[in-house]
């Protein structure tokens, strides 16, 4: 459905929505009838679903830091713009944490064999994580691209492996004429603004 749709959806009682949400994302899925909301119970639901789950515990935890760092970089949603010291210290410290956190457990995964995050394998639902937050990061912020390759380098080549499997280069393909932006509005340019100051 399309933006009205969904803001006419999320604006009706709880009663009246398929699952009870403050705000999308929500997923219903036609076959079961089950109906979702939070992006995480959705995002298990659709492995599971696909074969594509792997570590249940380790994409669980990707999932959650993915909205970690989303919750982050947006400054809670839009609660707070960017500031030049708020910045500095995200830049100098929390992202180079994140990407340093995810650098491991990519090396971890590779190192012991264990299947997940593996360079021989179709990506999992924990590669595609991670790619979905880092490698749009970096597309969609252009200077986001070099922290991640300094801080996190097994990652940028898994986000970039991810990245050009036909399936994720078609989906990419067919969004960056649509939806060119990272994340929108005042959001978004007060992370440009931070961005174009560096």
């Amino acid at each position: 459905p399309g933006f009205e749709a969904v803001a006419a959806l999320r604006a009706s009682s709880p009663e009246a929505q398929p699952t009870p949400f403050m705000g999308p994302p929500v997923l219903v899925d036609n076959a079961s009838g089950q109906a979702l909301s939070q992006m995480p119970a959705i995002v298990m639901h659709l492995g599971r679903a696909h074969g594509l789950l792997g570590d249940e515990d380790i994409a669980l935890r990707l999932l959650c830091d993915a909205n970690d760092v989303l919750y982050e970089i947006t400054r809670a949603h839009g609660a707070l713009m960017w500031d030049a010291e708020s910045w500095s210290v995200f830049m100098g410290d929390r992202l180079p944490r994140w990407m340093g956190m995810h650098e491991r457990l990519v090396n971890q995964g590779l190192d012991a064999g264990s299947g997940f995050l593996s360079r021989s394998c179709a990506p999992g639902l924990s590669d595609l994580v991670l790619a979905a937050l880092w490698h749009t990061m970096a597309d969609r912020l252009p200077r986001m691209r070099a922290p991640l390759e300094a801080h996190a380098p097994a990652l940028a080549a898994l986000c970039d492996r991810v990245a050009a499997t036909p399936a994720s280069a078609r989906m990419l393909e067919g969004w960056r004429d649509r939806l060119p932006l990272y994340c929108g509005g005042e959001i978004e340019a007060s992370i440009l603004a931070m961005l174009n100051q560096d």
